[in-house]
């Protein structure tokens, strides 16, 4: 369910803005998004698994406020990472 360690460091390398950057909005939506869809498909099978769905609400609020911040503060970065992940259909 969780993200493993090998993916983390591909999503942090694939997203980083400069070397040893982990910290970037960016970083932190690519990760957050990853644990959202692990999430997301643990619930088609764990309907009734309601302590992980509040979890899952706080991540997606998580990564709605650093889009938020990305959004006010470099438009361009924000469309950018939306394209990337594939956020906006």
């Amino acid at each position: 369910m969780s993200v493993t360690a090998e993916r983390k460091a591909a999503l942090i390398k694939d997203n980083a803005k400069s070397k040893g950057d982990t910290g970037s909005p960016e970083v932190q939506v690519a990760i957050l998004s990853e644990r959202i869809a692990n999430l997301t498909e643990h619930f088609k099978t764990h309907k009734k698994d309601n302590h992980s769905r509040q979890g899952l609400l706080k991540m997606v609020s998580q990564r709605r406020r650093l889009l938020d911040y990305l959004k006010n503060r470099d438009a361009a970065r924000y469309q950018a990472i939306i394209e990337k992940l594939g956020l906006r259909r």
